[in-house]
């Protein structure tokens, strides 16, 4: 496709604001986030993911998780209501979770399905199932949630157009089921043929982020720098983008005001803390003030310098 690839800036994101929120509503009215991942050995990418959708302005967070980690995650995570789910031998959520998880979707505004999974093939098959059981929440999916997603292309016909999907290139090469090297050498392509192909908005991560709608139309943001490539940042970014989506906003939206949102909590981090070695968990810090700069036209993140 030969459509102009748009900059994600300050100034496009104005012309497209997020939900209003006024005095007066309650949490509900907010938006409600059901975020399902962790494991027993990395509880803490559901914790960030949850974390995360709460500073995007969600009103309300569950977090659904293993079995054994749930009380830890319940006192680290207050605001949250922790489910505790059977487990896998493997130390990963079990599908036979996927009628109860159903449930909770079901009194949704958003899922977020991935982060901190273990366990690969337990992971596609509550993805495929629980996608083919519900109708109705906006689906974020992302690290694990991703891996086996080709055997997911059923269930994903009925949500077309409402999912997000959140890959770095080890990710998209499984989707495409190509080497790494060949999504490196040309991601946007790759993110317009899974956007396309499966009907979602495409967040396709990397030194500059691709993002692309299912009609194929495509955005790129090369803000951030380099420290935003640790532990848990991918995690903060799906959350982001599931708090957004749970306010209201249609997933190509919440998709580039989360890759923006995300960039410029890194950059105002390596201008505090140095280019390099800030956590992701101090991105959530940063996130409420710059919507509130972009959202009022005092972002300074395309100031001269």
């Amino acid at each position: 496709m030969s459509e102009a690839v748009i900059p994600v800036t300050g100034e496009l994101l104005r012309s497209i604001p997020l939900p209003r929120h006024h005095e007066g509503e309650d949490k509900d009215e907010r938006g409600r986030v059901l975020v399902i991942g962790g494991s027993v050995e990395t509880p803490g990418g559901a914790l960030l993911a949850g974390l995360a959708a709460l500073r995007a302005g969600a009103g309300k967070l569950q977090i659904a998780t293993c079995r054994s980690v749930a009380p830890q995650l319940a006192v680290a995570v207050p605001e949250a209501l922790v489910t505790g789910l059977e487990e896998t031998p493997e130390g990963g959520i079990s599908a036979v979770e996927v009628e109860r998880l159903a449930g909770r979707c079901s009194r949704t505004d958003a899922v977020l399905l991935g982060p901190g999974m273990m366990d690969s093939a337990a992971v596609s098959l509550l993805t495929s199932r629980l996608l083919a059981s519900i109708d109705g929440p906006g689906f974020v999916l992302d690290a694990a949630a991703l891996q086996e997603l080709n055997s997911c292309r059923a269930a994903l016909a009925g949500h077309a157009g409402r999912i997000v999907l959140t890959p770095h290139a080890g990710e998209m090469a499984s989707l495409l089921d190509v080497p790494r090297d060949a999504v490196l050498a040309d991601p946007l392509a790759a993110a317009r043929k899974v956007a396309t192909g499966l009907q979602a908005v495409v967040a396709m991560k990397g030194g500059r982020t691709f993002i692309v709608d299912p009609n194929g139309r495509a955005w790129s943001c090369d803000h951030g720098n380099v420290g935003l490539a640790t532990s848990g940042s991918g995690d903060t970014l799906a959350g982001i983008v599931a708090g957004l989506l749970a306010r209201g906003a249609a997933p190509t939206e919440a998709t580039l005001w989360g890759v923006y949102l995300h960039a410029e909590a890194g950059e105002r981090l390596a201008r505090t803390r140095g280019p390099i070695g800030y956590l992701a968990r101090e991105l959530l810090a940063e996130i409420p003030a710059i919507m509130a700069d972009l959202q009022h036209g005092t972002d300074t993140a395309e100031a001269p310098t």
